[in-house]
């Protein structure tokens, strides 16, 4: 028989994240810090609009970009929080989650041979996407010592005449890792200079612990060249509600619309009107939200300093990625260990490219004492690894 298959999907790998929060599922007394899904629940607010939608019987499609009044709202928050003039009507689609939007942005963008520059360690998605999109994935292996972040040397190092695109993932999951205006500044006048596209991830935008994010689309002329894509799964703890949305110019806004209306025709209709609730109410709950994922990280990051564990300190999203090559063992072999031996699951840095090997990515979307019994657990982990050194 003809083999059923296509050989590009058959190669790209499944996600390391997903494997130690199977096995973690059915330990008893263990404890996950591997999914980057806030312990919190969606404000009441956000979801007594989603039920009161169903009650109405919002029950239809919407548009395939999404309701004019979340297109609106999108348009207010990112005029709010960054300065940025979206128009709603043909420059923002509402998808379902930022993951949705970060494929349909590549393939709406990418012609079979086009280069897509993807700085890593960083979210999983990144890769296959730009694959499967028919791009060369050109890797840049950001380095601890310049914080995990992006510089102009190491962007222009990696630009060819077939660069099309820069997919640039801050704040940074698993790093944790920020980039502030003046790196953006320096970023842009290499984008601009050689004419690319900017994919700009900004779904941990909202959680930023030193300063307000920055968005590059807000530099002078980037948002021309940046499709910006945000969401609300972190800020507003609504993972399982499945939504996210692109801003950006409108010709790639219109393409990008055309593939969602055949795959998906729109995104979840109770989610987008909770998720107006969201935008319009939301702000103290995200500010709330943010205030103990610090607590957390700066819980975190003080534990690991008591063990002797080196780690960068992260300003945003909710992971730590502290460095665990002291120990001469691969970030596979530390994390089957550690939650064989303790009970935890955190996430190898290799599920995040190679450059991520000799850490491990911790989330601290778990509540403050399970951090404080899983920093116990690694403390008398790597005390026994040492004491065999």
């Amino acid at each position: 028989m003809t083999k059923p298959l296509s050989e590009i999907v058959q190669d790209i790998k499944p996600s390391g994240i997903r494997k130690f929060f199977d096995i973690v599922s059915e330990m008893k007394d263990a404890i996950s810090l591997g999914v980057g899904e806030p312990d919190f629940d969606t404000p009441w607010h956000i979801r007594d609009e989603g039920i009161y939608a169903l009650e109405r019987g919002k029950t239809f499609y919407t548009s395939n970009s999404g309701l004019k009044e979340l297109r609106e709202e999108i348009c207010k928050y990112q005029r709010r929080h960054q300065g940025i003039e979206y128009n709603p009507l043909n420059e923002v689609i509402v998808t379902v989650g930022g993951s949705e939007a970060i494929d349909i942005g590549l393939r709406a963008m990418i012609n079979p041979g086009d280069e897509v520059i993807i700085p890593q360690p960083s979210y999983v998605s990144y890769e296959p996407c730009a694959v499967l999109a028919g791009a060369k994935p050109v890797i840049i292996d950001l380095k601890a010592e310049n914080e995990f972040r992006l510089t102009a040397e190491e962007l222009q190092n990696a630009i060819t005449d077939k660069t099309k695109v820069l997919i640039l993932p801050f704040p940074n999951n698993p790093t944790g890792a920020i980039m502030e205006r003046d790196d953006l500044e320096k970023i842009a006048k290499v984008i601009i200079e050689n004419d690319i596209y900017v994919m700009s991830d900004e779904i941990y935008g909202a959680l930023t612990y030193k300063g307000e994010h920055v968005s590059i689309a807000s530099l002078d002329g980037m948002k021309e060249r940046t499709i910006l894509i945000d969401g609300f799964s972190k800020a507003y703890a609504m993972t399982g509600w499945r939504l996210g949305y692109a801003c950006g110019p409108s010709e790639i806004i219109k393409q990008m619309t055309k593939i969602h209306q055949f795959a998906i025709m729109c995104a979840p209709t109770t989610s987008q009107y909770a998720a107006v609730e969201a935008l319009k109410n939301g702000d103290e709950d995200v500010k709330m939200m943010r205030q103990s994922y610090n607590q957390r990280r700066r819980f975190l990051i003080n534990a690991f300093k008591e063990m002797g564990l080196d780690c960068f300190e992260p300003f945003g999203a909710f992971y730590v990625f502290p460095c665990i090559k002291e120990f001469g063992m691969t970030s596979e072999e530390f994390a089957t260990r550690f939650l064989e031996e303790e009970k935890v699951a955190a996430v190898p840095g290799t599920a995040f490219g190679d450059s991520g090997e000799g850490y491990l990515r911790i989330s601290y979307a778990y509540s403050l004492e399970k951090l404080k019994v899983a920093m116990e657990r690694l403390k008398r982990f790597v005390d026994k690894l040492r004491a065999l050194q």
